[in-house]
């Protein structure tokens, strides 16, 4: 029945969304999806990586088989378009593929494998289905947040330094190299949290069960509540108030090399197309989580979570999509997020429900001090700017010690090894 009703909200948002879409004049998430079964996909590579959470569920034969039917659709679907003249994408056939899977759970499947299979499924379509819904958010906040607030988060950065400018000249400075790798790290993010998130799962196929935490929950926590804050604290980022690509509605083009100086801040009004999505900065969560979920993983992987979260911030600060407050802002987002399911699966541990609130509280404070504070964050910054970064310390701190202390308590617990079962064949 939760489960039931958990999913019943989700289609009420989903019709909700694509009605307020419709009344924009554009397809909503719904209809954006259904569409990419027969025409080009946006990503191929996102359907992909989304039908690779869904092959965690099966066995090795039957991947293989999923995997030869999603490539050998897509070279249909390539020679039709290429004889008719049509755009040229591929990801149909992972699409499809997922979606059969799905009629063979309900069709051929029964009881726990009937379920397992669903499961996956739907893991895979999740990842899909946040993407085309983030799109309509951007389209919402646009459309209804006729003014911004990048004065009040401008100034408030000058107590952090104006890291974005400071970052902007820097990549500046690495030339076509350096924004190369920081733009395909910023376009590829999903692409790696399902690589993190593919370890995370590796085993599901032999327990038959998904473990309890994964970097996919947080993930679509993160998209999902990030946009809501979009709406109460519309951002558009410096490159656009204050550089050449926000046009006649920039404050002046001041970035990356001119800061901007200290005024009164007040709202001020912007275009209808670009997207208010600063504040939080949800690339910036993503990376955290990315980060954090392979805290766990071998070396290579470690190694290649770390480099994701610093190219992310470079990328983020450094092409002018966000400022250094929507940074800290970000991280501490996604740390009460994380906790908050971990402490959800641990039966509601107190100290973990008092590490929710502390992050919800620090959150909350962060926007109202860049909302009502910022003129004096910029009027005192060797005071402002230490309290901010240790405001995100504390959160970071509170963290790391309880997800340890959980370890410890579950280390020392004697799990059984679960017993393989017989799984029955796809085809």
């Amino acid at each position: 029945m939760l489960w039931a009703a958990v999913g019943a909200v989700g289609l009420g948002f989903l019709i909700a969304l694509e009605i307020a879409a419709r009344g924009y004049g554009v397809w909503g998430p719904i209809t954006d999806q259904a569409r990419e079964v027969v025409f080009a996909p946006k990503s191929g590579t996102v359907l992909y990586a989304s039908m690779a959470l869904m092959l965690v569920v099966l066995t090795w034969r039957q991947r293989l088989i999923a995997i030869g039917a999603a490539v050998g659709i897509d070279l249909v679907f390539w020679l039709v378009r290429w004889t008719v003249g049509a755009e040229m994408m591929y990801g149909n056939g992972a699409l499809l593929v997922t979606l059969g899977c799905a009629v063979i759970a309900l069709t051929r499947r029964t009881g726990r494998e009937r379920i397992l299979l669903l499961q996956g499924v739907g893991l895979a379509l999740l990842l899909v289905t946040g993407r085309k819904t983030g799109y309509t958010w951007l389209l919402i906040t646009s459309k209804t947040r006729p003014t911004v607030l990048d004065q009040y988060v401008a100034t408030a950065d000058q107590a952090l330094g104006n890291p974005s400018w400071v970052a902007g000249r820097i990549v500046e400075a690495t030339g076509a190299a350096g924004f190369r790798v920081l733009e395909f790290v910023y376009i590829q993010l999903a692409v790696m949290a399902v690589v993190v998130a593919l370890y995370q799962l590796r085993n599901v196929a032999v327990e038959r069960r998904f473990p309890r935490h994964h970097l996919v929950r947080t993930f679509l926590a993160i998209g999902l509540l990030g946009p809501g804050i979009y709406m109460v604290f519309p951002v558009v980022g410096p490159i656009f108030a204050y550089g050449a690509d926000g046009g006649q509605w920039a404050l002046a083009e001041l970035w990356p090399n001119t800061p901007p100086p200290v005024a009164v801040p007040q709202p001020m009004p912007f275009d209808e197309f670009t997207p208010r999505n600063c504040m939080p900065s949800l690339h910036t969560a993503w990376a955290t989580a990315i980060f954090i979920h392979s805290r766990k993983a071998p070396r290579a992987l470690r190694w290649a979570g770390t480099f994701w979260l610093i190219a992310t911030l470079g990328a983020t600060l450094g092409f002018g999509y966000h400022y250094g407050a929507d940074i800290v802002a970000g991280v501490v987002f996604t740390l009460t997020i994380d906790i908050a399911l971990r402490t959800l699966d641990h039966g509601w541990d107190r100290k973990g429900i008092r590490l929710v609130a502390h992050g919800a509280a620090v959150f909350v404070a962060l926007l109202l001090s860049y909302r009502f504070l910022s003129l004096e964050m910029a009027g005192h910054p060797w005071v402002s700017g230490p309290l901010v970064v240790l405001s995100m310390v504390s959160v970071i701190y509170g963290y790391v010690r309880i997800t340890k202390r959980w370890e410890r308590r579950c280390a020392a617990v004697s799990v059984p090894q679960p017993r393989r079962e017989p799984q029955p064949e796809l085809v």
